[in-house]
C-alpha cells in the first residue's frame, strides 16, 4: 500500500459505487447531528428566555436563604406595629435565644433584622464622636477598661553586678456602665392601617434621631448620672501639671479669642507622639468659622478642604469633625479638642434595639416605647487634649 492510500483509507481496488455510498452515509449523519444541535440550542434558548421573564416578574419571592430566613421576623413584626397582634412574633424562634425569653418578659420584641440595621447606619453618619470614638458591643450591663498607667521599669546591668529591682507597672480599672436611652414616638391607627405607609421606615427615622442626639450630646457633656459620662465633664486642668484621671488644655493667650494660629499648633504638640498619628479635631460650626479664616505667618489658611470627594476637611494636615455639641467659642471655653479619640473614648452598647408598642396610653395614638442600652467615658486621659480660651 502506498503513503497516498495509507492518507485516504481507501483502497485501490474498492469499487468506486461503494465509495459514493459511504461517503453518502457519512453526509447524513452529520446533518442528522447537526439538527439535533440546533433542536437543543433553541431549546436552551427558549428555556433562558423563560427564566429572564420569571426573574423580571415584580414580587416575585426572593431566592437567596437569608431573605427567606429574615422574611417572616419581618412580616410578623410589621403585624405587631400596625395591630398588636403578637402571635406571629411569639411563634419565631429568635437568633438571640437567653435574650428573646427576657424579653417576652418584659412585653417587648427585638425589632427585625431590617430595621435595626437602618437605625445603626443613621446613627454612624451623624455629628457625634461615635464617628472617632472606639465603638464595642457588650452582652453585659456595664464594660471595662484596663490600662497600664506606669512603665515596668528598667535598668543597666553589668555582667558580674547584682541586679536591683525595677517598678512594678499599676494597672488602672475603667468601668463604663450602661445606660438606658429610650424614644417614644407615636402614630395615629389611622395612619397605621394605612398599608401604603412605610411604618418601618418611619419608626427606624424617628428612633435613629432621637437616639442620635441624645448620644452627641452625653458623649461630649454627659455627667455620668444615668447617661454617658462625656469627656469635658472630666476635670481639666493646665496641661503643664497633667496627670491621670484628668485632661490638660492649652490656653490660646487670648480671653474668649484667639491671639494668632499658633495656639492650634501648640495644642497638636501638646498630645504625645503616639496619639498624633490618628488625631482629630473636634468643634462645632460656629468654631469651625472662626478656625477657618485662620492664615499662617505667610498668609496661608490653615483650613484645607479634602482634595477627593468624600475625604473629610484638613486643619494642620489633621481630620475635623464637627459636633454641634461642643460650646462655642467664650471667655474660658474649651471649644476645641485634640486627640485620637480611638483610643481616648470608648462607647460600649447592647446590639439590641426593642420596641414595645402601647396602644392604650395615647388614644386614638400609637405608642411606640424604643429602648437601647449605651453608655462611654474617657479610656485614656493622655489620649485628649483640649484648646482653652483665655489668657492662661
Amino acid at each position: 500500500m502506498s503513503k497516498t492510500e495509507t492518507k485516504s483509507g481507501v483502497r485501490e481496488d474498492l469499487p468506486e459505487e461503494n465509495v459514493a455510498r459511504a461517503l453518502s452515509g457519512l453526509v447524513g449523519d452529520l446533518k442528522q447531528f447537526q439538527a439535533g444541535i440546533e433542536t437543543k440550542l433553541k431549546q436552551t434558548e427558549e428555556r433562558v428566555n423563560m427564566l429572564d421573564r420569571k426573574t423580571m416578574i415584580a414580587g416575585r419571592p426572593a431566592l437567596s436563604r437569608s431573605a427567606e430566613a429574615e422574611a417572616p421576623h419581618q412580616k410578623a413584626f410589621e403585624a405587631y406595629v400596625r395591630s398588636g397582634d403578637d402571635d406571629a412574633l411569639r411563634g419565631l424562634q429568635l437568633e438571640g435565644k437567653a435574650l428573646s425569653t427576657a424579653v417576652a418578659g418584659d412585653g417587648g420584641y427585638l425589632v427585625d433584622p431590617v430595621t435595626s440595621e437602618t437605625v445603626q447606619s443613621v446613627l454612624k453618619s451623624t455629628a457625634s464622636i461615635r464617628a472617632v470614638a472606639n465603638v464595642v458591643n457588650v452582652e453585659a450591663t456595664s464594660y471595662d477598661v484596663l490600662i497600664d498607667t506606669t512603665d515596668i521599669g528598667a535598668g543597666w546591668a553589668s555582667e558580674t553586678g547584682s541586679q536591683t529591682e525595677t517598678g512594678t507597672p499599676t494597672i488602672d480599672r475603667i468601668v463604663i456602665p450602661l445606660h438606658e436611652l429610650s424614644a417614644l414616638p407615636k402614630a395615629s391607627q389611622r395612619l397605621l392601617d394605612d398599608a401604603a405607609f412605610d411604618i418601618e421606615g418611619w419608626l427606624a427615622g424617628r428612633i435613629a434621631d432621637k437616639f442620635a442626639r441624645a448620644e452627641a450630646s452625653a458623649f461630649i457633656n454627659g455627667d455620668g448620672v444615668d447617661k454617658p459620662k462625656g469627656f469635658l465633664t472630666h476635670s481639666i486642668v493646665d496641661d503643664a501639671a497633667w496627670a491621670w484621671d484628668t485632661l490638660g488644655y492649652v490656653a490660646t493667650g487670648a480671653n474668649g479669642a484667639f491671639d494668632g494660629a499658633d495656639a492650634l499648633v501648640d495644642l497638636v504638640y501638646a498630645l504625645g507622639a503616639q496619639y498624633r498619628a490618628n488625631g482629630s479635631f473636634v468643634m462645632n460650626s460656629k468654631t469651625a468659622g472662626v478656625v477657618r479664616k485662620l492664615k499662617d505667618a505667610d498668609g496661608r489658611f490653615l483650613w484645607s478642604d479634602g482634595l477627593a470627594a468624600g475625604e473629610p476637611a484638613r486643619l494642620l494636615g489633621y481630620r475635623v469633625l464637627i459636633a454641634e455639641d461642643m460650646p462655642d467659642i467664650a471667655s474660658g471655653a474649651h471649644a476645641i479638642a485634640f486627640g485620637d479619640f480611638s483610643a481616648g473614648y470608648t462607647i460600649a452598647e447592647r446590639p439590641d434595639l426593642r420596641i414595645l408598642r402601647d396602644p392604650f396610653s395615647a388614644k386614638p395614638h400609637v405608642l411606640f416605647y424604643a429602648t437601647k442600652r449605651v453608655g462611654g467615658d474617657v479610656s485614656d486621659f493622655a489620649a485628649i487634649k483640649l484648646l482653652k480660651f483665655s489668657t492662661s
